[in-house]
């Protein structure tokens, strides 16, 4: 599929969707004492972190999904999961199959009584030090209103692609955000519009 170029008028908007590409840096994360981090094969403590029945997790993991869980000693604090094959995301207005070499990046929780410890970018990093000798580019997506999760993205080094907008017909739109780097965030953002088949909007009117 490739990015449409159109006018529209997009209605509010939704989120973001970020991006980290292989060989791009890592920033340098303040130390968290005791944090470990690995792919998670415990199915009951999944589902007691996700608040989902193991059956529920059976089925994202028959879906080639892979899922990782974060430790502050011994103890499980956050959970993510990294999908290869088919995903989605806006309450099911978009829905795609991922390209090979890319990966995306969903369902992350941190248990209340460990938020604001920096867990999340460090969960972030070791999934993306891990995944990416096999992959090369890494999306992930957050809506407007999630302040702590666009924090913990940043830090961690992703990068915004692009704007997600809902359109006046309840679908979505990507709009291409402004940038120091035009022609580097348009081949992000054009690469986000194949990944995640919604059309690329470089130039709209009544957008906020």
């Amino acid at each position: 599929m490739q990015p449409e170029h159109q006018s529209f008028t997009l209605a509010n908007q939704a989120g973001y969707i970020w991006t980290w590409w292989k060989n791009d840096p890592l920033p340098l994360l303040p130390p968290l004492p005791n944090f470990s981090a690995e792919e998670a094969t415990d199915l009951a403590t999944l589902a007691t972190l996700m608040e989902l029945s193991p059956t529920e997790v059976t089925h994202l993991l028959q879906q080639s999904h892979r899922p990782y869980l974060a430790h502050l000693g011994t103890q499980p604090v956050a959970v993510g999961w990294s999908a290869t094959g088919r995903a989605e995301f806006g309450g099911g207005r978009a829905n795609f199959r991922l390209p090979p070499l890319n990966r995306y990046l969903y369902y992350f929780i941190t248990l209340p009584t460990h938020r604001g410890l920096g867990i999340y970018p460090h969960l972030l990093q070791h999934i993306l030090t891990q995944e990416s000798r096999e992959n090369d580019r890494f999306w992930i997506v957050h809506q407007l209103e999630n302040i702590a999760s666009q924090r913990g993205i940043h830090k961690a080094g992703f990068r915004i692609a692009c704007h997600v907008h809902h359109l006046p017909n309840e679908q979505l739109a990507l709009l291409l955000p402004s940038s120091e780097d035009p022609e580097a965030a348009l081949e992000r953002a054009h690469a986000a519009s194949v990944v995640f088949r919604l059309p690329l909007i470089e130039e709209s009117s009544g957008h906020d």
